[in-house]
C-alpha cells in the first residue's frame, strides 16, 4: 500500500492555518502544523479544529499541532511561514533584520529532521530567506523554490481580468523578478486565453495595474494592519500540488540562477517547470529591451538585500 505523503507547515500562524486548510480539503497528505514551542499549544488547538472540521467536510487526513521539529521528521514537503509579518508602513526588505535569524534555524532544523524535502519558501524578504535557507541548509537547489511569481501572478491577472472585463479564468499571466517594488510584471507574455492582453486594456490602465500589482502586498498590509494570507497560502499550495504529484507545472517562482537571463548565486522569481524532482526547469524568455532593464533594476534590490544579510 503506498504511504501518505507528509506535509510540514512552518508557523502556525494565518497562512500557516490556511495552508492547513487547503492541503487538508486536497488530501494532499498527513500535515504536521508546527511552531516554536510557546506557541504549541496554539498550534494544536488549530490543528484539533481542522481536524473537528474533516468530519464535517469529509476529507481524511491526519493534522496534528507540535513545537517539536522531530515531528516534522520525514517530510515530504515543507512550507516555510517563519517570521514576522509585515505591518503598515514596512517594506519586505525592512524585515531582513527580524527574520534572518528565524530562517536560519528554520534551515539548521530543516536539515536536520526533513533531509529529503521539497521547500517552499513563503517568509519576507523572500527572495532573501529562500537565499539564506538554501545556503544554511545545503540543499540541492532544485528542491528549494520561493512562493511570489505565483502570487504576484495572480494580483496581476485579477486586476487585468477586472480592466478587460473578461473571466479571470482566461487570464495567462506572468510576473518576473524579485518579490518586491520593482518585480516585473510581463505584457508581452501575458495573454487573455492566447490573445495578447494589450488588445483588451490601453496603455495607461496597464500602467497603473502594473504599479498596483507591485504594490499588491502593501494595498493589504494598509488595509488589514498585516499580511495577506489566503492567496499566499493558495499559490503555496499549488506548487506544493504540483510537486508531491508530478504535475510539471510551469509557474513562477524563486528560484536558483546559474547563468539564466544572466544572472547567477541567487533565488529570483521566474518562470519554473514543477515535477516530481522539484525545480525541474527553468525557462528562459526572450524579453524585450525594456523588460530586460526591468528584470536588472529588480535583480539589483534583491542583490543589495542580500549583500545585507550576508554581513549580519
Amino acid at each position: 500500500m503506498a504511504k501518505r505523503k507528509k506535509i510540514s507547515l512552518i508557523g502556525a500562524g494565518n497562512i500557516g492555518g490556511e495552508l492547513a486548510n487547503l492541503a487538508a480539503q486536497r488530501e494532499l497528505g498527513d500535515i504536521v502544523l508546527f511552531d516554536i514551542p510557546s506557541k504549541a499549544d496554539f498550534a494544536k488547538g488549530k490543528a484539533l479544529d481542522l481536524a473537528q472540521n474533516g468530519a464535517i467536510l469529509g476529507y481524511d487526513v491526519s493534522i496534528t499541532g507540535s513545537g517539536d521539529w522531530k515531528d516534522c521528521a520525514g517530510s515530504d514537503v515543507l512550507i516555510i511561514t517563519a517570521g514576522i509579518p509585515r505591518k503598515p508602513g514596512e517594506s519586505r526588505d525592512d524585515l531582513v533584520g527580524k527574520n534572518l535569524p528565524i530562517i536560519r534555524d528554520v534551515a539548521k532544523n530543516a536539515k536536520e529532521h526533513c533531509p529529503d524535502a521539497f521547500v517552499i519558501v513563503i517568509s519576507n524578504p523572500l527572495d532573501v530567506m529562500v537565499y539564506e535557507f538554501q545556503k544554511v541548509s545545503g540543499f540541492d537547489p532544485k528542491k528549494v523554490v520561493g512562493m511570489a511569481g505565483v502570487l504576484d501572478s495572480a494580483r496581476f491577472a485579477c486586476f487585468l481580468a477586472e480592466a478587460a472585463n473578461v473571466s479571470v479564468k482566461d487570464v495567462r499571466p506572468m510576473v518576473l523578478g524579485g518579490h518586491g517594488d520593482d518585480m516585473v510584471p510581463l505584457l508581452s507574455f501575458t495573454t487573455i486565453n492566447g490573445v495578447p492582453v494589450t488588445n483588451f486594456v490601453p496603455q495607461d490602465k496597464l500602467d497603473a495595474i502594473i504599479k498596483r500589482t507591485r504594490g499588491g502586498g502593501g494595498e493589504i498590509v494598509k488595509l488589514m494592519g498585516t499580511s495577506a494570507y489566503y492567496a499566499p497560502a493558495s499559490a503555496s499550495i499549488v506548487m506544493a500540488e504540483a510537486y508531491l504529484k508530478d504535475q510539471k507545472r510551469l509557474l513562477a517562482g524563486a528560484a536558483h540562477l546559474t547563468g539564466q537571463y544572466g544572472y547567477k548565486d541567487m533565488f529570483l522569481g521566474v518562470p519554473v517547470v514543477i515535477g516530481g524532482g522539484g525545480v525541474e526547469k527553468i525557462v528562459e524568455l526572450p524579453l524585450t529591451d525594456a523588460e530586460k532593464k526591468m528584470l536588472e533594476t529588480s535583480a539589483a534590490s534583491v542583490k543589495s538585500v542580500i549583500d545585507v544579510a550576508n554581513k549580519l
